[in-house]
C-alpha cells in the first residue's frame, strides 16, 4: 500500500507543473490585430477581466479561423453573412479521405493568417445543407465569397493544389 502511494505521488504530475502563465493584455490585443477577418477584441476587455497570473487557462486564440457549423442559422450567419472568404468543408465521420483532407486543409487555412475562414459541415448532421449545395460525394470543398460559391472541388488534393485553391479565393 505504501509503495503504491509513493509511486502515485511520483508519477502523478503536480497541479503547479501543469499551470500555464496567463498572457498579458498586450499579447492578446496584438494577436487580434494581425488577422483582418477576425473580430477585434471587445472594448470592455481590461486587465481586471483577465484571470490572475498562474491560473491554468487556454492560450489558444479567442476566435479561431476554423469552426464547426451547428445548424442552418449558424451557417447563414457565419458563412453566408461573412465579410471574409470562407472555405466550406463538407465531410463525414466515416469518410477516410475526409480524415486526410480535413487536417491538411485546416493547416493551409491557418497559414493564411485570418484572410480566409474555414467552416466544417458534417453531412450526416446537416443533410439539408448538403442537398442545398449539391454535395453528392465527400469530401466536397466549396469556396464562398460574399455568400456565393465561387469555386468547388471534390476529393483529395495535395498541398500545392490546396494552396492554389486558397490563393484563387483570396485574390491578389
Amino acid at each position: 500500500m505504501a509503495q503504491r502511494m509513493f509511486l502515485q505521488r511520483i508519477l502523478t504530475p503536480s497541479v503547479k507543473s501543469l499551470r500555464v502563465p496567463a498572457p498579458s493584455l498586450s499579447a492578446l490585443l496584438s494577436r487580434a490585430t494581425h488577422a483582418p477577418c477576425l473580430p477585434s477584441p471587445p472594448a470592455s476587455l481590461s486587465r481586471s477581466a483577465l484571470p490572475p497570473a498562474g491560473r491554468p487557462i487556454s492560450t489558444s486564440p479567442v476566435c479561431r479561423v476554423t469552426f464547426n457549423i451547428q445548424d442552418t442559422e449558424d451557417f447563414q450567419e457565419r458563412v453566408i453573412g461573412s465579410e471574409c472568404p470562407v472555405v466550406v468543408d463538407f465531410h463525414a465521420q466515416w469518410c477516410g479521405p475526409c480524415k486526410i483532407l480535413g487536417p491538411r486543409l485546416e493547416k493551409m487555412v491557418t497559414k493564411q493568417q485570418g484572410k480566409v475562414l474555414m467552416a466544417k459541415v458534417d453531412i450526416d448532421d446537416h443533410t439539408d445543407l448538403a442537398i442545398e449545395y449539391e454535395v453528392s460525394a465527400v469530401p466536397t470543398v466549396l469556396a464562398m465569397k460574399n455568400g456565393d460559391v465561387v469555386d468547388k472541388f471534390v476529393g483529395l488534393k495535395d498541398e500545392d493544389q490546396l494552396d492554389a485553391f486558397l490563393k484563387k479565393l483570396i485574390g491578389p
